[in-house]
């Protein structure tokens, strides 16, 4: 076998395997250093080694004795257990296992044994029912018995057990060659342990006040890792001279104001505010507008690409779909062609909406990222607007710079992200947050609705789509539906538009959206949607965020427990984009109280970023917004709720970068962190 390194793919450790590796990649276990990385979410305490004379049924304990005895054998139900008789100085007890036949070959008489779990009472007698075993060497140390035994994150055919054999070979041959990549100083003045010290006492501690100190070292790595990166990314971005100087013309900012046909919010007038004072700058602008659904962010970018227009410097704004885009056009069209500015769209379907103009004629472009980022180069260009933040990587916002010149970059999103969030993962760009609604725009009504009312509800539905000639959302969890289990219980939209189209809502006109649907199809159905050719649409939640269809007043969303209260609140989006009253219905099958509880938070918060908080404490950000789909670093043992060690951990990371070349070991360290965890934000 090759020298053992962090590196070393798994399926190379001894006891492993292909297929063991396979298993572990559903854990995000690639290399030693990841599985030493994933770290346990609780211990059981199995310290107290009780004699089996004063042993109580309830008693949570651990026993050390001889095997007498150990079999297999039938119940009268004709159900195989296993079974074993111990012995120690005090006394004797029997050992109950179900299913695990292989028992009785690996305790066999004589041999001794360390046993931890529950007594209970089986056969009107105190018994150990199914507890963890291992049996005593002449290394007296135990690791699944007798002690704070750590219990992982598992998935099929990978218990904690089979986690705790393969790390403790790993702690005893790594550590010791383990360099500590943090700096003296700061774990000096901050009373950290060392990286060695940390990962053993964060597997195998013995007693509290190491598990803590573990934690306390390993939290502060990685919040720390991410404020570094983006202060380094902000130092970066900040070496850049802007391609082209920007002023502002009070006056003429004003009297487009004043020609909106809506009185602006109070946050949006602070968002312009900052945003054209970005754009005077000599430093180009890396800001992100973090805006509520319908809270206005298009009109705002509007704004800052009139200003870029009166300098008679080109605008360009990516949209993530070509539905999108072409809703942008329509808004910006709308707003600022009666000022002169020449837009066009760009998209795979249409090139330019003005063929008889050359390109460099044109004043605004508006297109998907790719069509935009791929094909236009603007020589000219002074400012790029980018929808949905999470679409367009550190990468790609890189290739906007030439020689060292950028245009001024404002990004959205209507991604409700708690503040602690944003500055830590975005804390290379300035913030501006839209935490109002416009004026005369109705609060969407939200219920949970029980099981029982659903028919009620499907009635409910068909008097509002005839009456008021609105339309309707459907919104299920899975596309096709699940084989396993605990699954068969959840929706699944080709399923249900099935059903719903024969059965429910027979004389309405239904059509069926997910993310298998070809990109132009799925464009075609929306459209259609949007002239009101369906009546209701039945989706997966890939229904588009921004999506803006005004006769759209009913969100009716299944499986609502399986979503975060961020999910729902942008799903809920969809409606209410127009004075008439829209409503969302959330159904779920679950029982649970705390469940249920979350749930009903709906039907009292209308503020996505105040339902993003309430999730982040109960589920976590990568529970909220799905890692892949977000880019939201998934944090292993931190959390973006610490908002002391947040600002903490950024105070370090803006001290350090102005010496960051003084620390290789550091430097090496964030390389590898760079590439694994961060270009996907």
């Amino acid at each position: 076998m090759k020298s053992l390194s962090l590196s070393t793919p798994m399926q190379d450790l001894f006891m492993v395997g292909k297929t063991y590796a396979q298993r572990l990649k559903k854990l995000d276990i690639k290399t030693v250093e990841d599985l030493l990385c994933h770290y346990p979410f609780r211990y059981d305490d199995f310290r107290r080694i009780s004699p089996i004379s004063q042993l109580q049924p309830g008693e949570k304990t651990t026993i050390q004795g001889e095997i007498l005895a150990c079999q297999n054998l039938y119940t009268l139900h004709g159900k195989k257990i296993q079974k074993a008789i111990i012995q120690d100085e005090s006394g004797r007890i029997e050992a109950i296992w179900f299913n695990q036949s292989f028992i009785p070959k690996t305790l066999k008489p004589g041999l001794k044994v360390s046993l931890s779990g529950k007594v209970d009472v089986y056969n009107y007698k105190p018994t150990f029912v199914s507890p963890e075993y291992e049996i005593i060497t002449s290394q007296p140390t135990t690791i699944h018995t007798g002690r704070l035994v750590p219990i992982y994150p598992e998935t099929y055919g990978v218990s904690s057990k089979w986690l705790r054999s393969r790390i403790l070979p790993l702690i005893k041959k790594i550590l010791p060659q383990l360099k500590d990549w943090l700096p003296q100083n700061i774990k000096t003045q901050e009373k950290l342990v060392s990286l060695p010290q940390a990962l053993q006492e964060i597997h195998f501690p013995q007693n509290e006040t190491e598990t803590n100190q573990a934690r306390e070292r390993l939290k502060f790595d990685e919040l720390f890792l991410i404020q570094l990166k983006t202060t380094l990314r902000r130092r970066k971005w900040q070496k850049n001279k802007i391609s082209h100087a920007l002023s502002v013309n009070q006056e003429k900012i004003l009297d487009f104001i004043s020609s909106l046909p809506f009185e602006l919010t109070l946050c949006q007038k602070k968002a312009i505010k900052e945003i054209l004072g970005n754009l005077t700058k000599k430093r180009p602008m890396n800001r992100l507008l973090e805006g509520d659904v319908g809270s206005g962010k298009t009109v705002v970018a509007t704004c800052a690409m009139y200003a870029t227009f009166l300098n008679a410097f080109q605008s360009s704004l990516m949209a993530p779909t070509e539905i999108l885009a072409y809703q942008h056009f329509q808004t910006v069209k709308a707003l600022l062609e009666p000022f002169g500015a020449k837009i066009s769209l760009l998209t795979a379907s249409k090139k330019l909406t003005t063929e008889s103009l050359p390109l460099e004629d044109h004043d605004i472009f508006i297109g998907t990222h790719a069509l935009i980022y791929n094909k236009v180069r603007l020589s000219n260009l002074g400012l790029v607007v980018i929808d949905e933040q999470h679409r367009f990587g550190v990468e790609q916002r890189a290739k906007l710079i030439k020689k060292g010149k950028a245009p001024h970059i404002l990004t959205m999103t209507a991604t409700p992200i708690p503040r602690t969030i944003a500055l830590t993962l975005y804390g290379d760009l300035d913030l501006s947050c839209l935490d109002e609604m416009p004026k005369g725009r109705k609060q969407i009504k939200t219920w949970v609705v029980p099981w029982h009312k659903r028919n009620a509800a499907y009635e409910w539905i068909k008097k509002q789509i005839k009456k008021e000639k609105s339309q309707a959302f459907i919104v299920c969890p899975l596309i096709e539906q699940s084989e396993k289990e605990s699954m068969k219980n959840i929706k699944a939209a080709t399923v249900e538009f099935e059903h719903l189209s024969q059965q429910v809502f027979p004389q309405l006109k239904l059509d069926l959206l997910h993310g298998r649907i070809k990109s132009s199809k799925k464009d075609n159905i929306l459209a259609d949607f949007k002239n009101k050719k369906i009546d209701v649409l039945v989706s997966t939640p890939v229904v588009e965020v921004g999506l803006d269809i005004p006769s759209a007043t009913i969100m009716m969303i299944e499986g609502a427990d399986r979503f975060g209260l961020a999910q729902l609140h942008q799903l809920r989006g969809r409606v209410g984009r127009s004075a008439q009253q829209s409503y969302c219905l959330l159904f779920t099958s679950q029982k649970d109280k705390e469940n249920l509880k979350r749930l009903k938070a709906m039907e009292q918060n209308y503020s996505g970023f105040k339902l993003a908080e309430i999730d982040l404490k109960l589920r976590g950000p990568g529970e909220i917004y799905g890692t892949q789909q977000h880019g939201f670093s998934q944090l292993k043992i931190a959390s973006y709720t610490d908002i002391k060690l947040i600002e903490k951990t950024r105070l370090w990371a803006n001290k350090i970068v102005t010496k960051f070349n003084q620390f290789p070991l550091l430097k090496q360290r964030l390389k590898k962190y760079t590439i694994k965890d961060i270009e996907a934000n």
